[in-house]
Parts: structure tokens; C-alpha cells; sequence
């Protein structure tokens, strides 16, 4: 089985808790306005990469033991029977390796539609951000980027890692993001607040650094 992929990394530290392994899927049908991942929107079939392949590059890098799985995209759930392949997979992984780790995914889908056309998919999730990106509601609420998307915990697990921050409790970590550079691109990994990529554009320009091509404005 192969999946679409943007692009994976590790260590991920501003999508969930803890030093976790990102994946995004390449290709979303739902394009929200506003949207800062311009560039997963397209389906891409020579993307596809072998779903076991990539599984043994998550054990690899993250020398098998990860805190988390933080799936994004794109639209995951766009690719529901490459998706279910990867859950069972990831669960596949955890359970042979007794290891502890989450998985979140995140979906621009509403809760009830998922629940009903999807109900295996999120029975085999920790956690999930879902509902659309809506531009003209910011939020402050972490790992979110508008602020009528939910938060939802959906085992034991999930609870446990995420009762902190399903109605920002206090102890609730601020939203941040990371700066990720390979080489020849630089990633930003997380939502930022609400005009954060026009100061990184503006201060690179004073710099003398001109970025050629940029997600959000694919």
C-alpha cells in the first residue's frame, strides 16, 4: 500500500506533546481560504511512497521510540485506505515494541462527518484536531489554527496526553512553531500566530534573503 507524502520529519515538537514524528500527506480536496499549506493541496501520485518503507524510516530516526505520531497534511482522510493501512501499521509497531506513543491526526473535516463516513479510521487515533481552518477566527489555542477546530481525545491514551489542552487548562502549552532547514528548503513546523509569516518574510528581506517560493503562496 502507498500513501501520497508532502513530507515527514523528526524530531516534531510544536504539533503535540513531546518529541514526536511528522507526517504529511500530499493532496486535499477541501481548501480552506487562508490555508498557510498551500503547496499539499494538489494530489500527487509520484509522491506515493510504500507505506513499510516509511514505517521503517520512522523507526529509524526516531531509533524507535518516539513520544508521538502527528499526522497532518494536506487532508489525510482524503487517502482513507492509505490512512487505515498507516494506523494499523503505527498500532502494529507500538504493540510489537511496547512503546507508548500517540497518535494524533489532524483532519479539516467536521467531527460528525468523520464519525460517520470514517468511524474505523478514528478508532484506531489517540487524538484529533479536526473541522476547517476558518481564517477570520485566530486562536491562541495550541497545535490549533482557528479557533473553532476541536481538540478531541479518543482512548485512555489520548486523555492522558491532551486533558491539558482541550479547553486551554492553565498548565496548557503556549502555540509556538519550529524552523526547520534541510539544505535547500527551510520548513515551518506548527501554526503560527496570525501574521508571523509575514514578519519572517519581511526580516529576511532586510537580511538580503529572498524567498523564491513559499507554501502559502503556492
Amino acid at each position: 500500500m502507498r500513501i501520497q507524502l508532502n513530507k515527514a520529519h523528526y524530531p516534531v515538537t510544536a504539533l503535540g506533546p513531546g518529541r514526536r514524528i511528522g507526517i504529511w500527506t500530499q493532496g486535499c480536496s477541501i481548501h480552506c481560504p487562508g490555508c498557510v499549506s498551500l503547496d499539499t493541496w494538489k494530489p500527487d501520485p509520484g509522491r506515493a511512497i510504500d507505506i513499510d518503507e516509511l514505517i521503517v524510516w520512522c523507526r529509524r530516526v526516531s531509533a524507535g521510540a518516539p513520544e508521538g505520531i502527528t499526522i497532518s497534511g494536506g487532508e489525510p482522510f482524503d487517502q482513507a485506505r492509505a490512512l487505515g493501512y498507516l494506523l494499523q501499521a503505527l498500532q502494529r509497531w507500538r504493540k510489537a515494541s511496547g512503546s507508548s506513543f500517540d497518535i494524533l491526526c489532524y483532519s479539516g473535516y467536521r467531527l460528525e462527518k468523520l464519525q460517520k463516513a470514517h468511524p474505523m479510521l478514528l478508532a484506531r487515533l489517540d487524538a484529533l484536531i479536526c473541522d476547517p481552518y476558518v481564517e477570520a477566527l485566530p486562536t491562541e489555542r495550541c497545535w490549533r489554527g482557528s479557533h473553532n477546530q476541536r481538540l478531541v481525545a479518543l482512548t485512555a491514551l489520548g486523555r492522558e496526553r491532551y486533558a491539558a489542552h482541550i479547553e486551554d487548562a492553565p498548565e496548557g502549552e503556549p502555540k509556538r512553531f519550529q524552523v526547520v532547514a534541510d539544505g535547500e528548503r527551510i520548513w515551518l513546523v506548527g501554526i503560527p500566530h496570525r501574521g508571523d509569516l509575514g514578519r519572517i518574510e519581511a526580516a529576511c528581506a532586510e537580511r538580503g534573503l529572498t524567498l523564491a517560493a513559499t507554501s502559502w503562496r503556492a
